[in-house]
């Protein structure tokens, strides 16, 4: 069996509301040296609120940024980033978002 390539995965869960936030857009991007971000990939959140991979290449080591934007009908966010650095390219980076509409918090899952 061969083995699966590493992805970049995240899954989008709104606690206000008490259910996965469906149709939200998720940007990857790999930073530049300069800091610049370059597209990789852009997904929306699936009615399970999980984008399951946004590399639609190898994984390489360096500085990953991943934006979601919210949407302007929520009441204090409308978009938020989160920078990610990649050094192990052997495994998969899984990137939780809990929403609310005053709060938010992501974390490293597996």
């Amino acid at each position: 069996m061969a083995e699966r390539p590493p992805t970049i995965s995240t899954h989008v869960l709104d606690t206000g509301r008490g259910r996965p936030a469906e149709g939200i857009a998720v940007t990857l991007y790999k930073l530049g040296d300069d800091g610049r971000p370059i597209r990789v990939a852009q997904a929306l959140t699936d009615a399970d609120g999980r984008v399951a991979d946004l590399l639609e290449r190898p994984l390489v080591a360096g500085h990953y940024r991943l934006r979601f934007d919210l949407g302007a009908e929520r009441p204090l966010f409308e978009a938020i980033a989160v920078d990610l650095r990649i050094e192990d390219v052997s495994r998969s980076y899984h990137v939780p978002l809990l929403l609310s509409p005053y709060s938010l918090s992501t974390y490293r899952g597996s």
